[in-house]
């Protein structure tokens, strides 16, 4: 990767289940994983070796800060810079950080989601186009009870309690506000597919425009 032209730093915003990974896939298909750096923010979850695994399962994990969110901002300036990082990898069953991490090497575009992302100026300044899904409270809270007891082996209860105790008052104090410093919403995510057009026509005119002062460097 040429490091004279800045990589196109690309944010997906939006509440919790809302589709935000239905549109970093959507984006990966159609433009190409190998010209992808993917950083989801649920990586930066802060690790609280420090506390027993109740008082873990107990933390609001839906305030901005709950997440290691200077860190991410580090590997973002990192790879713009031609440099490769190590992501963090987050265990939601224990509700701690693993000892792996993912190697993530530069790319043309730099895909960060996260239903926070947003709420933070030193991040937002750092993105190139900010996106937000916006979906339905129903239909995240759905999503997100089948994810959570499939996937992370939590009990129909503890969703609930979580839910109403912190997941619907932080996204109604933070997630819900941030919308306003998006440059494009897309009600319903990675379904709504005049949208996801739009925002891959737009990255992918990006993409071509750097291509092509890429090519003339080489070419004089």
């Amino acid at each position: 990767m040429s490091l004279k032209y800045k990589p196109i730093v690309f944010g997906v915003a939006g509440g919790t289940a809302s589709g935000k990974t239905t549109v970093a896939r959507a984006v990966l298909e159609a433009v190409g994983a190998s010209q992808i750096a993917y950083l989801p923010h649920d990586a930066y979850y802060s690790d609280r070796d420090d506390l027993p695994f109740e008082d873990r399962a107990n933390l609001n994990y839906d305030h901005p800060d709950s997440l290691e969110t200077k860190l991410l901002v580090r590997h973002i300036k990192d790879l713009i810079v031609g440099a490769p990082v190590h992501v963090p990898v987050y265990d939601f069953t224990t509700h701690r950080r693993t000892t792996d991490t993912i190697f993530v090497e530069p790319a043309p575009i730099i895909l960060v989601d996260g239903i926070l992302i947003f709420t933070k100026r030193k991040l937002r300044d750092l993105m190139d186009i900010k996106v937000y899904v916006d979906t339905d409270s129903d239909v995240r809270f759905i999503r997100r009870l089948q994810r959570d007891m499939h996937e992370r082996g939590r009990s129909l209860d503890s969703v609930v309690h979580q839910y109403l105790e912190t997941v619907r008052p932080m996204h109604l104090k933070f997630v819900e506000p941030s919308k306003r410093y998006a440059d494009v919403i897309i009600p319903g995510g990675g379904h709504n597919r005049v949208a996801m057009e739009m925002v891959v026509s737009r990255l992918q005119m990006l993409l071509r425009l750097r291509e092509e002062k890429v090519e003339e460097e080489i070419g004089t």
